[in-house]
């Protein structure tokens, strides 16, 4: 559903990644359509765009949790909607509305549209789709075309459309509204949505595409995952000693180059994107792993790649389950060949790793296949 292209970086832990972003229309059942639209959004430096709450647009966030409690004046007998369920959905559909502005109000501009429904083939539009609205959604009155974040026909807001911000108008180009709205959608006549079954159900209501169930659950899983907090009931000694160094940095910006042994500091110039630590005083990956280790009394290299030859190192092939809390965690572009090392994490337990991402991030939990290319781990401790 996405097509991504990768430049790779010489230094520490970064990646360019460009995301185009598959958008899908939520059609009535049994007359699903995938349409791609023409909306190309860049990340900057570091691993795969997402999977963790540091990614999404804040005001985006506000829209998913607000519509989750809303959704229930409207759905009583739906159980287990939750935000990342509608996070994940977005992610696919839109890429959060990221490079658009939203408003305080939700409102998102410029407006998000899908490519016009007139069977030419594109991105798998097979189907033509008769103009529903007059064009006062879609903008146009010669066919239909998906709408908005979440990307609904102009036919389908019609039915479940609603007040998301209670301005009176039900506008799928508001992010309040549009969130309220898959939610509704999703939840159909009164889902269990904490049944995995029923979830996948309702994700292929809302795209009968078996790779579209498939690509927003993963990114479901990763939200979920993201949101937890850590838990470290079960964890003393030295593994604890640095997972609380790590955890309490969360909140501090990434810095290119930042970090080091006595904690944050100012970076340096510049990331491939061209995006300069100088200013800001912070961490990059390797910086946060080498100060969190520090902590315990122990001397990491400063890079990520040269990071993976201390300790005992685990093999990629065994899978992230082997894993154990203090563990460091490795992406590469090319898995198996340690020199192509991008970034490093700490393992936390439960799917989870703390780590700097890239620019524009924070210190945050992330789920630990937030990160494209899992190359194995070391165990230091």
């Amino acid at each position: 559903m996405k097509q991504r292209r990768r430049h790779p970086a010489r230094w520490a832990c970064v990646v360019v990644l460009l995301l185009f972003s598959a958008v899908c229309c939520a059609l009535p059942a049994g007359n699903a359509i995938s349409a791609y639209v023409s909306l190309e959004t860049n990340t900057d430096d570091g691993g795969i765009a997402g999977g963790s709450v540091a990614d999404i647009p804040p005001r985006m966030l506000t829209a998913y949790t607000q519509a989750v409690q809303k959704a229930d004046s409207y759905v009583p007998k739906c159980q287990g909607m939750r935000w990342p369920i509608l996070a994940g959905v977005a992610k696919v559909e839109s890429n959060h509305a990221i490079g658009r502005s939203i408003a305080a109000n939700g409102d998102i501009r410029p407006k998000i549209y899908g490519v016009l429904l007139n069977g030419s083939g594109q991105g798998g539009n097979t189907v033509a789709v008769a103009d529903s609205d007059n064009g006062r959604w879609d903008g146009t009155a010669a066919l239909d075309r998906a709408v908005g974040p979440f990307q609904f026909l102009p036919s389908t807001w019609g039915s479940i459309g609603k007040d998301g911000n209670g301005d009176k108008v039900a506008d799928p180009h508001n992010a309040d509204d549009a969130s309220l709205g898959a939610a509704i959608y999703l939840c159909g006549n009164g889902r269990d949505l904490t049944k995995r079954a029923q979830l996948t159900a309702a994700l292929y209501e809302y795209n009968h595409s078996r790779e579209y169930v498939t690509t927003v659950m993963e990114w479901i899983d990763q939200y979920t995952a993201a949101a937890k907090d850590a838990d470290l009931t079960n964890i003393s000694g030295t593994v604890r000693t640095v997972l609380e160094a790590a955890l309490s940095q969360r909140g501090v910006p990434y810095a290119w180059g930042g970090g080091n042994a006595s904690g944050k500091s100012y970076g340096i110039c510049c990331s491939p994107s061209g995006k300069s630590g100088g200013s800001i005083k912070g961490f990059d990956c390797s910086g946060l792993t080498l100060y969190a280790y520090a902590r315990a009394g122990i001397t990491l290299p400063r890079t990520a790649a040269a990071q993976a030859g201390v300790g005992r190192r685990i093999p990629a092939t065994l899978g992230t389950g082997v894993l154990k809390p203090g563990d460091l965690v490795f992406f590469a572009y090319s898995p198996g060949r340690d020199s192509t090392i991008y970034h490093v994490g700490i393992y936390v337990g439960s799917g989870q790793m703390i780590n700097a991402a890239r620019p524009g991030t924070v210190v945050h939990l992330d789920s630990v296949n937030a990160m494209s290319g899992f190359a194995g781990g070391a165990r230091l401790l």
